[in-house]
Formats: C-alpha cells, sequence, structure tokens
C-alpha cells in the first residue's frame, strides 16, 4: 500500500499504522512505573496513577526542555513532530526521553488544523485513538464544565440567592466541536419553567477554565480546591461568586477523577509519551499537565515538552505560569525553526490559512531567510529573558534547499546558539540525532531560569512587562473597561495571580499582519479576565475567538471508512 495521500505527500495515517508498537505496559515498565500504577484503557493506551508522583518523588530529575518556536505561519511549524522526533532522537544517541504533549482537541482535528499527533515517521501512536476521544478526558471536562453551568442557572432560576448580577455573568458552556453558530445564543426560552431567559453562548472545551485547571493542578485535592475557586460571576458590588458557593465543585472534582490521570502511549520508535489536558492556546496556557511532567521528570533521562505556538505565547506562559504551579526549572529550550516561517516573517509572501502554501515561496532564496531572521531572533532572546539557553531546531522539508538550512545556521550563529538541521519527519530518530547531541550539551549548561515578573507586582505592570520585554511592544493601551476591571479584580484579592496574555500567535504583536520583531507599536488591552481557578488573569489584546468555526473544506469531510472499515482521511 502506498504511503502517499491523494496529495502527493506521506500519509500520517498510513506511516502510524505501519509502526511496530510495544505492549504500552512495557512502556510504563522500562520507565520504572510498576504495573500498579498503570491503568489499562485498550490495548495500547495506559492510565497513569497519581499515586506515581509520590511514589517516584525520590528518584533524580531528568533534563527539563520546553520545546517552543518561531512564531509561526498559520500552516504550523511542527512543534509536535520536532518534540516526538526529539525524543525517538534522544534514544538513538543512548538517552532515554520521555514526551509529554497536549491532547488533541477534536474541533480543529476535523476542521482546518487537523490532528496533533505528529507527522510522518515521528508520531505518537495510535494516531486515530490520541486525536479521537483517547480516554475520554475532554468529554469528561465538557460535562463538569456544564455541570457547574446548568447549576448557575438552576441558582438563578430559584430566586439568585447569592445575589448574582446577570450583565456580570462570564461562565458560558462548552463543547468540542468548532461550531460558530454556538458562539453568541439566548436561553431559557419559552415558559417560566424553562429558566431565566439571558445571553450566552459556547466556547470549544479546550478554551474551559477547567482544562486550564486540569493542566495545572499538581493532585485531586488540589483539583477539588482550585474549582471551587471558579468565578462564574459578580455581584452589583463587586463580589465574586463561585463554583464553591454554588455547591458544583464536589460533583465536577468527581466527574474528572479519571480524568486528572495522565495517558501513556509511545511514539513509532517506542519512546514514551504522556498525553494530558489540552488547555487552548490563544487564552489559556496552551502547555500540557503539570503531574504529566511531574512523573515523567522522574522517569527518564530528558522530559521534552511542548508550548503552544512561539516563544512570546505557549513558551512565555510555559515559564511564567506552568513553572510557577510545578515549582520546576527549564534546563533548555527548543526554538523550532522553518525556512517558510522565516521568509514568511520577511514580509514579502501572504500565506492564508486553508490554502497552500505560495508557489513562489518555494523557490530557493537564502535572501528570504535571512530576511525574516529578526523574528527568529527575538525568540531566542525571549528564552534568554527567563534564563534558559536555547538550542535552534531547523525542522527541514523536502521542499527546502541546502543554501537556505545554511542561512538558517548562520542566523544561529550571530545570536551565538547551537543549530541543527533535523529530518525527523521523514527520517525519525535518525535525522534528530544531530539536535539530540545539541540539546544534551545545551541541558548540561548551568541554568539561571528566572521568571519575569514577581508576584507582588500589579496586574498592569505584569502586563506591560510582558508586552515590552517578550513581544518588544514600546507600551501597552489600557481601555476603560479593561481598566476597571484591573481594579476589581485587584480588590477582589486576585492581584498576585501571573498573567497569561490572550492576543494572536501569528505575530509578536497584537496584529496578525505585522511580521517579523516589529518595533514602535503599542499593545491594546481593550478587556482583562480572571481564571481564578486556574490562578492566572488573561487580558484580551485582540479579536480572541473561543469557539472556531468550520472552513469551506474541512477534515470532518474527508473522514470516513474504507471497504476494509478501516478509517480514512485523518490527518
Amino acid at each position: 500500500m502506498s504511503l502517499k495521500s491523494p496529495s502527493g505527500s506521506l500519509d500520517n495515517l498510513e506511516i502510524a499504522r505501519g509502526a511496530s508498537l510495544k505492549p504500552i505496559e512495557d512502556i510504563g515498565n522500562e520507565m520504572g512505573l510498576g504495573s500498579h500504577l498503570l491503568e489499562p484503557y485498550g490495548r495500547d493506551v495506559m492510565k497513569v496513577s497519581l499515586d506515581a508522583v509520590a511514589e517516584l518523588a525520590d528518584r533524580p530529575l531528568a533534563k527539563y526542555v520546553v520545546v517552543t518556536a518561531m512564531t509561526p505561519t498559520p500552516l504550523g511549524e511542527g512543534k509536535t513532530t520536532t518534540t516526538v522526533g526529539l525524543g525517538q532522537g534522544m534514544g538513538r544517541i543512548g538517552k532515554r526521553a520521555v514526551v509529554t504533549i497536549r491532547q488533541a482537541s477534536m474541533g480543529p482535528a476535523l476542521g482546518i488544523k487537523g490532528g496533533a499527533a505528529g507527522g510522518g515517521y515521528s508520531q505518537v501512536v495510535p494516531m486515530e485513538k490520541l486525536n479521537l476521544h483517547l480516554t475520554g478526558d475532554m468529554h469528561a471536562v465538557t460535562a463538569a464544565h456544564n455541570l457547574l453551568s446548568a447549576m448557575l442557572d438552576d441558582h438563578l432560576y430559584r430566586g439568585n440567592r447569592l445575589g448574582l448580577e446577570q450583565s456580570s455573568i462570564t461562565w458560558r458552556r462548552v463543547l468540542d466541536v468548532n461550531d460558530r453558530a454556538l458562539r453568541n445564543i439566548v436561553i431559557g426560552l419559552g415558559g417560566r419553567v424553562d429558566g431565566v431567559p439571558r445571553q450566552t453562548g459556547f466556547d470549544i472545551t479546550a478554551a474551559s477554565e477547567v482544562m486550564a485547571i486540569l493542566s495545572l493542578t499538581t493532585s485531586l485535592r488540589d483539583l477539588r480546591e482550585r474549582l471551587g475557586r471558579i468565578v462564574v460571576g459578580y455581584t452589583p458590588d463587586g463580589d465574586p461568586v463561585t463554583a464553591e458557593e454554588l455547591k458544583a465543585a464536589g460533583a465536577m472534582t468527581v466527574l474528572l477523577r479519571e480524568a486528572v490521570k495522565p495517558n501513556l502511549l509511545q511514539t513509532m520508535e517506542n519512546t514514551p509519551v504522556l498525553v494530558h489536558a489540552g488547555p487552548f492556546g490563544n487564552i489559556s496556557t496552551g502547555n500540557s499537565s503539570v503531574i504529566a511532567d511531574l512523573v515523567a521528570l522522574r522517569t527518564g533521562d530528558f522530559v521534552l515538552t511542548e508550548a503552544g505556538f512561539g516563544g512570546d505565547m505557549g513558551a512565555e506562559r510555559f515559564f511564567n505560569i506552568k513553572c510557577r504551579a510545578s515549582g520546576q526549572s527549564p534546563d533548555a529550550a527548543v526554538v523550532v525553526a522553518t525556512v517558510r516561517a522565516l521568509k514568511a516573517h520577511s514580509g514579502r509572501y501572504r500565506i492564508v490559512p486553508g490554502r497552500p502554501m505560495p508557489e513562489e515561496m518555494l523557490a530557493e532564496s537564502p535572501e528570504d531567510v535571512h530576511a525574516g531572521a529578526a523574528n527568529l531572533l527575538k525568540q531566542i532572546e525571549n528564552m534568554r529573558l527567563h534564563g534558559v539557553t536555547p538550542v535552534v531546531a531547523v525542522n527541514a522539508f523536502p521542499t527546502d534547499h541546502a543554501s537556505e538550512h545554511a542561512a538558517v545556521r548562520e542566523i544561529a550563529e550571530s545570536a551565538a546558539v547551537r543549530c541543527a538541521v533535523s529530518s525527523h519527519f521523514s527520517d525519525g530518530g535518525n535525522g534528530a540525532t544531530e539536535l539530540a547531541e545539541a540539546v544534551v550539551e545545551a541541558a548540561d549548561e548551568r541554568s539561571e531560569f528566572a521568571l519575569l515578573y514577581p508576584d507582588s507586582a500589579s496586574l498592569r505592570e505584569k502586563i506591560e512587562t510582558i508586552a515590552t520585554s517578550v513581544y518588544g511592544a514600546a507600551g501597552i493601551d489600557v481601555s476603560a473597561q479593561a481598566a476597571r476591571q484591573i481594579e476589581t479584580y485587584e480588590k477582589a484579592g486576585f492581584g498576585r495571580l501571573p498573567i497569561c496574555m490572550a492576543k494572536t500567535h501569528l505575530s509578536l504583536s497584537g496584529d496578525p499582519a505585522l511580521k517579523g520583531a516589529p518595533e514602535g507599536w503599542t499593545l491594546p488591552v481593550r478587556e482583562v479576565r480572571a481564571s481564578v481557578g486556574a490562578g492566572f488573569v488573561y487580558p484580551i489584546c485582540g479579536d480572541m475567538r473561543t469557539m472556531p468555526g468550520l472552513g469551506s473544506d474541512p477534515a470532518a469531510a474527508h473522514v470516513d471508512l474504507d471497504a476494509d472499515e478501516r478509517t480514512v482521511g485523518l490527518f
């Protein structure tokens, strides 16, 4: 059977089916996880008991490496594939690696983005299970979130004893599907017994605060406490109303008691992978779970964790939110770069989501690569800003030219950082050995990790620090509404929380059209929201869609069963 898709590219699903899998219990045992810590979910997936965190606490810590990227194009630059390939490359040079990644959201998987298992010969398998349901964690988050929504509306129906002001209610409903028709809805229509009419809407499950809580919690008890702190709205006096007060947090915890356990899978070359939590990258942390990392850090030589989007997004949140929650410090950072992203940041080309790359971008042009260097250099600087040693990983595409790879090496050399060209997509672990060696060297250097701002800084100071230091803004422009919200949150005692900036991932700035590393611009902060249970405040800097829509030719239209009743069309 051909491993080519109709477009001529490698067919990820067919490649994944050709993998030689080890029994998943053997993968766990090789990590030092006893059978009593492993709970089977079918043949190829295990849940890892939370008891593993305490039981393994006396083992030495692995080196901790975060994989991020330069600011991506709408096509993505292959961070998951690089993370998986690097894990396999570590195995090829005699290092035991554990990969930790987010769980796939079915909305994007069946929309434009595709799956989240990696690609080519650097995938997490079984690819179908990872992208479609897995162990049901997404559905558990959906159920827990919507239980709170139902109890909130029932509270309004039964007299609103807590005095919630309807216009201040921030808690919506969620669903793990791309459905633009649900962004804004009216509920409670019908007769008196059908509830209190009000305007609300749906977000995608990955955008739920419950998902963010799942990603940042450290134990079942911590999960219970965080869920209780969720703020659903405010009274006319500005006092927060919580899930605890609505008596929903206990049942929400029970619905999530299996979902809080990380999922164990493997790569095509049998590297262990912990897949857990999938917080939205634009408005949430965009990182996999703290619990998965705490397990991984005691079960290998290296832990390779992926942070969503570019270094200004997922990596900044990894450093300042996730590491705050876990108490762990990274030893190195991999910044994924591609020839096409560097060319895109030259400002000479236009890439449209869902459409092929412009043909002219495929022509050999090291000059265009150098013209886009500013963005990569800024993301390298962002790693150093946190005291972390960066390594540039060139994710090689078949359409690249040797002169263009040489240009990326020259850019990295100008910043005095290690650089490796990796062909892991087409060659698996063998194609990532140069990158693995470079990461081992970088992680052996003394790390001086530092958070970007102290807890004691004001919310406005934290926002301005991120905007000016990480994004390169000249300053921030806080709307009157945002200023009032900041004042309300600080009055309510939320001022010590870290910041999770909600902005476009397609630019270092708040404007997706600005490429490279723009200067002299101001970041608009039009609204500020608080995820108190998750433990962060998120300013809205632009138009953030928390419920995606389907494109004109969604991936779902191509997913089906073939004559042998096998899934086809998933990518």
